[in-house]
């Protein structure tokens, strides 16, 4: 006993400052290493939850029967290349050379909007938030687009490409609104935080192309705040109509493509009606929109991000500016430019070639700043105010 209490004490004894220093480190790099670990299973959860889930079940089953879909994958009404062939290499080039200057030089100017809940009981009026986020107020009601208030469109918090300015409104601070719009499944449109969000503070539905309704099915969403429409199908919703039309892109948020459908939207109140893109190309489906659904009081207008290594699912600003005209629009508010790096060009070119061709053909526009009212019967003059921070 007494040769064993020596020999603890010496080994007691053999325990340095230095020693314990060391033993000290090596516990908070592994508590931070553990640490670390949990924090990236979280973020790969989150990044595996916003990839959705595909049609399945009777849902499956109608994307199945619809006109649209053949050979396992829905189709444009007009064939149409995601990027033709040879323009992967011609991408590539550009990244690497590219000069354009792609970032305001300054603050974007932002609005803070009335949030009275109340509507007006007549007229119509648009509200941009940025990209191709929207509310529209008419006759009383209130219809929200493609809603994205994350920093980044990305199925990561972490990498991808991120706000230019920030939503001029909290999420939180939105008015009731009596439907929420998705025109597509990309993640500068359908956005899973978003999503969640106004599952909390909205109790409106969600009003989606066929198919896109397994993503907010598996984030969460109840059947009875789920409305999926095929192309000239028709929600009625608080006295309004709402059918999805023909558009000429593509989908996916992973490695399947096209399993779900894409929109544009044809909304119409009692007495007025407006028209939302979404995202598409150019093709000659707008004079049948306009022709069955319009006119319109006012079309809201894909115009940025386009390039001519994918010039069938982009529309140009000139584009933008003859689907305006085919669909018999009265006034053009530009979408998807100003917010998210998304393309090569310059952050301004898109509107001030919109602009431009405007006075050219003599078309009524209005380019709100972020959290604009537009009153659609005396929309402000265009004053360009971008070009001060181009």
């Amino acid at each position: 006993m007494g040769e064993t209490g020596r020999d603890s004490r010496a080994a007691g004894a053999g325990t340095t400052p230095a020693t314990a220093l060391t033993r000290w480190r090596w516990t908070g790099r592994l508590a931070t290493a553990a640490i670390a670990v949990t924090a990236a299973a979280w973020a790969l959860r989150d990044v595996r939850d916003s990839l959705g889930a595909p049609p399945a079940g009777v849902r499956g089953a109608r994307v199945r029967q619809s006109p649209q879909f053949r050979d396992g994958a829905f189709r444009n009404p007009v064939p149409a290349h995601v990027m033709p062939p040879g323009s992967k290499w011609q991408t590539l080039r550009e990244l690497l050379t590219d000069r354009h200057k792609r970032k305001p030089s300054g603050e974007v100017p932002l609005v803070t909007p009335d949030d009275a809940e109340t509507a007006p009981a007549d007229g119509l009026h648009v509200i941009w938030y940025g990209h191709s986020s929207a509310l529209v107020e008419i006759e009383g009601r209130r219809v929200l687009f493609d809603p994205v208030w994350s920093v980044r469109c990305s199925p990561s918090s972490r990498v991808g490409p991120r706000r230019l300015h920030p939503p001029p409104v909290p999420l939180d601070r939105l008015p009731q609104v009596d439907a929420i719009v998705i025109s597509h499944d990309h993640y500068d449109h359908l956005d899973m935080a978003t999503v969640r969000a106004l599952m909390r503070t909205q109790s409106a539905p969600f009003v989606v192309p066929l198919g896109v309704g397994a993503h907010l099915d598996r984030w969460g969403v109840p059947p009875a705040r789920l409305i999926e429409l095929d192309w000239d199908q028709t929600a009625s919703i608080a006295g309004l109509r709402l059918t999805a039309t023909a558009a000429r892109h593509f989908s996916g948020r992973a490695f399947s493509r096209d399993n779900t459908l894409w929109a544009s939207w044809a909304l119409a109140g009692p007495t007025r009606r407006v028209f939302y893109s979404g995202d598409s190309g150019y093709f000659d489906g707008y004079a049948a929109i306009g022709a069955a659904h319009g006119p319109f009081d006012v079309t809201l207008i894909q115009i940025g991000a386009y390039g001519s290594a994918w010039p069938d699912i982009h529309m140009t600003p000139e584009d933008g500016a003859t689907a305006h005209l085919d669909l018999r629009g009265e006034l053009l508010i530009p979408l998807h430019w100003g917010t998210f790096n998304l393309a090569f060009h310059d952050w301004s070119e898109p509107v001030d070639r919109l602009w431009r061709e405007a006075k050219a053909r003599g078309i009524r526009l209005a380019v709100p700043r972020p959290g604009e009212r537009v009153n659609v019967d005396e929309p402000p003059p265009v004053d360009g105010w971008w070009q001060a921070i181009a």
